[in-house]
């Protein structure tokens, strides 16, 4: 079963101040076929899985002059005829090397084979000059006809002490 849940995330920019600041943002993107994905029978119902997924996906966006890079997900999922749920880890790279770290949920359906619903994700952290770094926020995905999945993002972070006011 072609699984196409695949994680909304949020890109984000410093404010230019030295105690803790929450900023709005607001971002989009475009996630591949998983790379690797293996499910298995759940075994209490026709069409019930359990499955896990991992792959990439181009971001969009800047963090303190950093546009971010690329990311990656990994997530296990219930899927019970064509409705979802996944929970999952994505890592967020920006062209310095600095990463954000989040966690997620996501709930929707498969009609055809795509996904579509949206998730729930919250910053967990983050290296370099994004460390400390804490938020949260929305995402809606929408399936793409090559297994993939688009999303777009709304949210709020905070990021304290020097690495704020760079």
């Amino acid at each position: 079963m072609k699984c196409k849940i695949l994680c909304g995330f949020a890109v984000f920019a410093f404010a230019a101040a030295m105690s803790l600041a929450q900023t709005s943002t607001a971002t989009s993107g475009k996630c591949g076929k998983p790379d690797v994905q293996q499910s298995i029978p759940a075994g209490d119902h026709e069409g019930h899985v359990f499955a896990l997924a991992q792959g990439k996906c181009a971001t969009k966006g800047e963090v303190g002059g950093s546009q971010s890079k690329e990311g990656m997900f990994s997530e296990h999922q219930d899927i019970s005829g064509n409705h979802v749920r996944a929970w999952g880890v994505y890592v967020e790279t920006f062209d310095g090397g600095d990463k954000v770290f989040y966690t997620y949920q996501a709930s929707g359906t498969l009609k055809d084979g795509a996904f579509s619903g949206g998730n729930k994700y919250q910053v967990t952290g983050g290296t370099g000059k994004l460390k400390g770094i804490k938020g949260l926020g929305t995402c809606k995905n929408t399936g793409t006809a090559d297994g993939g999945s688009e999303y777009s993002c709304t949210g709020e972070y905070t990021l304290a002490g020097a690495a704020a006011a760079k």
